[in-house]
């Protein structure tokens, strides 16, 4: 009987949710590649970018909201360090691209944000949104072609380190 409980137990702990908001994917699924526009009103594909080496795509809800700024803005402090490291930064939100544009202006990011109106790129990584609107705060790091890390529940204040730790843990 004692053997049939601890069954049903890890049963159903299988089924709950991760309890991790950041994790390397024990499973390294292929990355998608879909055509996205930029905060240019540019067309580029995603496989362009995972090209060029490990990829930091970062979702968040909304320009000008102050997580979203946080975050933004600890990137673009950190980017020389995410550079060395390789790393090619993408913001992605379903704002609309001259809102996006607005942002990078505002701010002086140095990287490429996502104008996702049509919701592309959200649904490619499996990123929700709240109430179907604005993406909930995730991001992905692309590493050798394929999604290698995750963090379900991005902090804007540590994004930069969260991702470079990410990454180190990933050549260990």
């Amino acid at each position: 009987m004692r053997n049939r409980t601890l069954i049903a137990i890890i049963l159903i702990m299988s089924l709950l949710p991760f309890t991790s908001s950041a994790e390397p994917l024990a499973r390294r699924r292929i990355r998608p590649e879909v055509d996205v526009t930029t905060h240019l009103g540019e067309t580029i594909n995603m496989a362009d970018l995972y090209a060029k080496g490990p990829v930091a795509i970062y979702f968040y809800p909304r320009s000008f909201t102050g997580g979203c700024t946080k975050q933004a803005c600890n990137l673009r402090d950190n980017y020389s360090d995410l550079k060395a490291a390789g790393v090619t930064v993408v913001g992605v939100s379903n704002d609309p691209v001259d809102k996006q544009k607005a942002f990078i202006d505002e701010y002086s990011l140095p990287f490429i944000l996502i104008a996702d109106k049509e919701k592309v790129l959200g649904p490619a990584f499996n990123v929700d949104g709240y109430l179907g609107k604005a993406y909930r705060r995730q991001t992905f790091l692309v590493v050798d072609g394929k999604i290698a890390w995750r963090d379900l529940t991005a902090k804007p204040n540590s994004q930069t380190e969260d991702i470079l730790a990410a990454l180190e843990a990933l050549k260990k």
